[in-house]
């Protein structure tokens, strides 16, 4: 499987806390092992405070660059792992708002999980797409103008550009699965 991407460029953005640990290293990892060039952006250069379950501390992770260095122009797709503090902080972030519109006025795919949505609805780039996420962003994302649905992992490829969303760390090979998908030449 290694070189499956052909170098497809990926860009993961986080919180500098609160990120669900699985969520950023298993597609991280996995995407390198496929031959993806991944860049994982967070606001500050400092390291990035991942959890488990939202509340039990683990790994630090150091990115790659921060949010400010990095332009959609550059890479094929938007990762944007969950971890209810790190989507809510995102959310919030200028920056991160600002990168996701600019993957979707470029018609290049996002891919998010779990809380990950989050950061969509405040982008306000939601109406007309049918994805999922954890069950508590429902209301969330209907409000947006997004159709919810209950399913692993959901690719919505409406208005020019593809949306991959998948519910939780239990749907993570669903979702490395179809960001591969999405970003595999047509033969």
């Amino acid at each position: 499987m290694p070189d499956q991407l052909n170098s497809a460029r990926v860009l993961i953005i986080t919180s500098n806390a609160g990120v669900e640990r699985d969520e950023l290293l298993m597609p991280r990892d996995e995407l390198r092992k496929r031959g993806a060039q991944v860049t994982h952006a967070a606001p500050k250069p400092d390291p990035v405070q991942t959890v488990r379950r939202d509340v039990d501390k683990d790994t630090v992770v150091p990115p790659d660059s921060s949010l400010d260095e990095v332009s959609g122009n550059d890479f094929d797709i938007l990762v944007v792992p969950g971890g209810t503090v790190n989507a809510d902080r995102l959310r919030v972030t200028e920056r991160a708002v600002e990168l996701a519109r600019q993957f979707v006025d470029a018609g290049k795919p996002i891919a998010a999980i779990c809380h990950g949505p989050w950061l969509l609805v405040d982008a306000g780039v939601l109406p007309g797409k049918t994805l999922t996420s954890y069950y508590s962003l429902r209301t969330d994302i209907t409000n947006a103008g997004g159709a919810w649905v209950d399913e692993a992992s959901v690719q919505s490829p409406e208005d020019g550009w593809t949306l991959i969303t998948s519910r939780n760390p239990g749907d993570l090979v669903d979702f490395v699965d179809a960001i591969t998908q999405e970003l595999v030449p047509a033969s």
